[in-house]
């Protein structure tokens, strides 16, 4: 996807990681009217249009490796997106994004032996801990399970992701794994019948929500990680749980309560502690 602007990669990163929270709090305003699983149907079906436009896979040349992969990756892909719309529909985003993290970051530290990266493990424990419904009454226990679900769909889709990048392009991949993404939700969509309430207006905020979710992060994205070392993009990512909770209280006016601050402090420390200190695990 071809951009008429530069912009430099630190900054890059950064508008992708609003870009993708504030498609969150779109996402969010459109469950009253459609519901999670229809709301993430159009972040995945209509993103899967524009990357194909955008990118336009020569799928007849794919070989069969390339295929198995691309189909796992987009399940993931499916899985993870539809799982954290159920989670976040349930719980605040800042919190739900908090839990998704936990994916990431065990991908980050798998293998290491170093004494410093069970620290880590220990923070963003002790971070969870404050935001289950043992210690915080106040939140779903179904939410916060489908979020540590979306955590491990994103784990796995970073391992994938990892083995697909040495076989096939960015671009094709995400586009084609979009493709498998809406093949998975479709089923889920026609149950719940969340699409038949659909209207202009809802389809306007659909588009803006894939574009603010998928295409202009994804593009951002790409052209900082040719720029930037992977280990301090790792850093800048770390920063989405605090980021999300910021925007769902200026959007949302979702408010997190002391002990929720903590836990997304947590484990953004955690995260970005991890991304300094931990070895590279082999995807």
């Amino acid at each position: 996807m071809k951009t008429r602007f530069n912009i430099s990669p630190i900054p890059a990163v950064l508008l992708s990681i609003l870009s993708v929270q504030c498609g969150a709090a779109i996402a969010k305003g459109l469950f009253p009217g459609i519901g999670p699983i229809a709301t993430a149907s159009l972040r995945i079906g209509l993103s899967a249009i524009i990357l194909l436009i955008a990118f336009r896979p020569n799928i007849s040349k794919l070989s069969r490796k390339q295929w198995k992969y691309v189909s796992l990756y987009g399940l993931c892909l499916g899985a993870m997106n539809m799982v954290f719309y159920m989670a976040i529909a349930r719980i605040p985003i800042g919190l739900g994004v908090t839990l998704e993290f936990v994916g990431p970051l065990v991908v980050a530290i798998f293998g290491s032996k170093k004494l410093v990266d069970f620290l880590w493990v220990a923070l963003a424990a002790t971070g969870i801990v404050l935001i289950t419904p043992i210690t915080n009454n106040g939140l779903d226990p179904i939410g916060i399970l489908l979020a540590l679900l979306a955590a491990a769909f994103w784990a796995a889709y970073i391992v994938l992701g990892g083995r697909i990048s040495k076989i096939m392009s960015g671009g094709q991949a995400v586009s084609i794994g979009m493709v498998f993404a809406s093949l998975l939700i479709i089923p889920f969509v026609f149950l719940d019948g969340g699409l038949a309430r659909l209207n202009a207006h809802l389809l306007t905020l659909g588009l803006a929500l894939a574009l603010l979710s998928s295409a202009i992060p994804f593009t951002l994205e790409i052209r900082a990680l040719k720029q930037l070392p992977a280990r301090t993009f790792s850093i800048l990512m770390s920063l989405e749980p605090a980021v999300a909770s910021i925007t769902a209280f200026v959007f949302l006016q979702e408010r997190l309560s002391l002990k929720e601050c903590l836990s997304v402090a947590f484990v953004v420390i955690a995260s970005a502690g991890s991304s300094l200190t931990a070895r590279r695990a082999k995807l």
